[in-house]
């Protein structure tokens, strides 16, 4: 049978024996037929908190927070409805601040892509600037007394409004909400200590995870000494369209938004499978293979010890090449070589988390990778090139025998399958 995987802006057909194969996928939600209207509601309708324009008084300084271009956030919808609801605050009073995180620069052309040109123009944006310390303020520290350090332009605000979307995280449990604070407009360091690799190596950062996971709660503990924050966080369905809107009090808001994402995303099955299909729900996501550990690691809940995950991320802008998660790789000579290298006292690299997260996955399975990369630098990575899916999962079923199963995630990370 042929299946439809999520790849760059489009989609990747291919052909699995229908009778081995289970397709796994979020449960459709509809999108919303007037997406402003609900995004507008939700706003002057909050969970836990007073109306956003009660909140602004005259004179006050307004931060307004969006996710960068590596997120599917439909900022070009949402930004530009909420600054038409604040139309009686002076635009020379806002600021809207990249929420980077540790994320590249965004360029004009992208951000009039993410924003509307008009945006771009009439307003001021301003770039997290993750290796500045000093365009932070500290906020206490992490668990382990490192400076919990957020951008000044937030933490200097009189009114603070963190936008995003709500989906399943690999190690966060979901994104939005805190998330959106720490690590979107947090230092480097600070990043470095919460994704550090006893966090990350934690039995609950994983999918669907908030409390008990410690680098959420973390996250969490941080956002909430910045101060009173309004979010405005939406959910999507496979098509990008938004299902739900769901503004007010950071961590009631955000409750709520998990909720319903987790009813669509959570997603049982009886047993692990041999081979498992996975993509990194096409762009933007998979925009590089920094980003494609989310998709591994949703195959990786239900792969068999041993098996086979093979990853579909089209990786358009490379590892991205020369950054520190391509040099780090580069470093290792095998994955197992890069776990002893994090676990050396005192060894610590940006981005260490997503080498950390793929060296365990490759413990569990072997992992093969499409993309448009060289398939030198996908060795280079570790990583086995597979350029055609549909055999490499012929010559495994034939080598397994008749009882090997195939699982395949279309939507990877947006889905988060669970042995029953």
């Amino acid at each position: 049978m042929k299946v439809q995987l999520a790849y760059g802006q489009g989609q990747l057909p291919i052909e699995v024996p229908a009778d081995r194969t289970t397709v796994i996928v979020p449960s459709h939600k509809p999108g919303l037929p007037d997406e402003k209207a609900a995004v507008l509601h939700a706003i002057q309708n909050p969970i836990g908190a007073r109306p956003l324009r009660d909140q602004i008084k005259p004179g006050d300084r307004v931060c307004i927070t969006f996710t960068d271009i590596t997120r599917a956030t439909p900022n070009d919808r949402i930004i530009p409805w909420l600054l038409e609801h604040l139309a009686d605050v002076p635009r020379e009073n806002i600021t809207l601040l990249n929420s980077l995180g540790t994320h590249r620069s965004n360029t004009r052309a992208e951000l009039e892509k993410m924003l509307t040109p008009a945006i771009v123009r009439d307003y001021r944006i301003v770039d997290n600037e993750p290796e500045n310390d000093a365009a932070h303020v500290q906020f206490g520290t992490t668990r382990d007394g490192t400076p919990a350090l957020i951008s000044r332009h937030l933490a200097e605000a009189d009114v603070r409004i963190i936008t995003g979307f709500i989906e399943p995280h690999f190690f966060a449990g979901f994104s939005g909400g805190p998330k959106g604070i720490m690590p979107g407009v947090a230092a480097l360091r600070t990043v470095m200590s919460n994704h550090g690799a006893a966090n990350i190596g934690h039995p609950n950062s994983a999918f669907g995870i908030t409390e008990g996971n410690p680098i959420w709660e973390e996250m969490r503990d941080i956002a909430l000494r910045v101060g009173p924050t309004f979010l405005l966080n939406v959910t999507l369905n496979e098509t990008r369209a938004i299902t739900g809107a769901f503004a007010g009090d950071l961590l009631a808001a955000h409750k709520v938004g998990i909720e319903f994402v987790r009813k669509a995303a959570m997603q049982r099955v009886k047993s692990p499978f041999e081979i498992v299909v996975t993509t990194n729900s096409g762009y933007p996501l998979d925009m590089n293979l920094y980003q494609g550990v989310k998709g591994m690691s949703a195959a990786a809940r239900i792969v068999q010890p041993g098996g086979t995950i093979i990853l579909a991320c089209e990786c358009r802008e490379g590892v991205p090449a020369n950054s520190p998660l391509d040099k780090l790789l580069r470093s290792a000579g095998s994955p197992e070589e890069i776990l002893a290298m994090l676990a050396t006292p005192g060894f610590v690299r940006p981005e260490q988390w997503q080498a950390q997260i793929q060296a365990l996955i490759q413990r569990k399975a072997e992992v093969l990778v499409h993309s448009s990369l060289p398939e030198e630098i996908i060795r280079r990575c570790h990583f086995t090139p597979c350029p055609d899916i549909g055999a490499a999962v012929t010559e495994r079923l034939a080598r397994l025998g008749p009882e090997a199963r195939v699982a395949v995630l279309p939507q990877g990370p947006l889905t988060i399958p669970y042995l029953a």
